[in-house]
């Protein structure tokens, strides 16, 4: 907070780098091996999802004055943060790639914001025939970035994340995560499914015709209401 209220890109860059630093040297939480108590001993990392797959154990810690609560647990003023996703195809994944490398070689310091919040998270899914699915198989873009309190109030390198945004929403054809990403990224999502959408509309309007699940937002995104994605207001 303190860092991007004086725009102290140094300062964010520093912590950035310890914290990371931190997260390589025990592994991010991995275990070589599970029965033993030597904890991480080093990359590679190899066995059952089962057991590399963890969460934090603050989701079941008892009720001690909210001192150990999740950081996203609302009680508290945590961690408030924009979740950037999308899904990008696999023969543009490359290049889109090559792309955020020349920005980082243009604004190396502009990256450490990403560094918070582990990085650029990527992972592989195949395609899919569900109606609203991956319509290829691709590679999913997961960025997690500082979110400030102020909407009126620019970011610390907020053109260079919005760059990455729009890069691989709009030049690489990438489809967003459906439980992430602000209202825009889902512009055009009618044409990125390819007349899918008309057939899960079908099913939903008989599974659910009284639209007990539908909102504004998914209105919006399904192209049953004009407005609610492009927002134009300050900030």
């Amino acid at each position: 907070e303190e860092h991007e209220a004086t725009m102290n890109t140094t300062g964010r860059c520093l912590l950035a780098r310890a914290l990371t630093d931190d997260n390589f040297s025990g592994g991010n939480g991995l275990r070589n091996n599970i029965s033993s108590s030597a904890g991480f001993t080093g990359y590679p990392v190899v066995g059952n999802h089962s057991n590399l797959q963890a969460a934090g154990s603050c989701l079941f810690d008892k009720e001690n004055g909210l001192l150990t609560v999740c950081g996203f647990d609302p009680r508290v003023h945590g961690v408030f943060v924009n979740h950037m996703a999308f899904s990008i195809p696999m023969a543009n994944i490359s290049n889109f790639i090559k792309d955020v490398k020349k920005l980082r070689d243009m604004a190396p310091d502009s990256f450490c914001g990403i560094d918070w919040y582990n990085g650029m998270q990527l992972r592989f899914i195949r395609a899919s025939t569900a109606y609203i699915a991956k319509t290829s198989d691709c590679v999913e873009m997961d960025i997690t970035h500082y979110r400030g309190h102020d909407p009126t109030q620019p970011r610390l390198h907020e053109d260079v994340l919005e760059e990455i945004e729009q890069m691989g929403l709009f030049k690489y054809g990438g489809l967003p995560h459906w439980g992430k990403n602000r209202n825009i990224c889902f512009l055009g999502m009618k044409e990125k499914l390819d007349g899918r959408i008309e057939k899960f509309m079908r099913v939903m309007k008989k599974f659910d015709p009284k639209g007990l699940f539908s909102s504004e937002w998914s209105d919006s995104v399904l192209g049953l209401q004009e407005e609610g994605l492009v927002i134009d207001k300050p900030g």
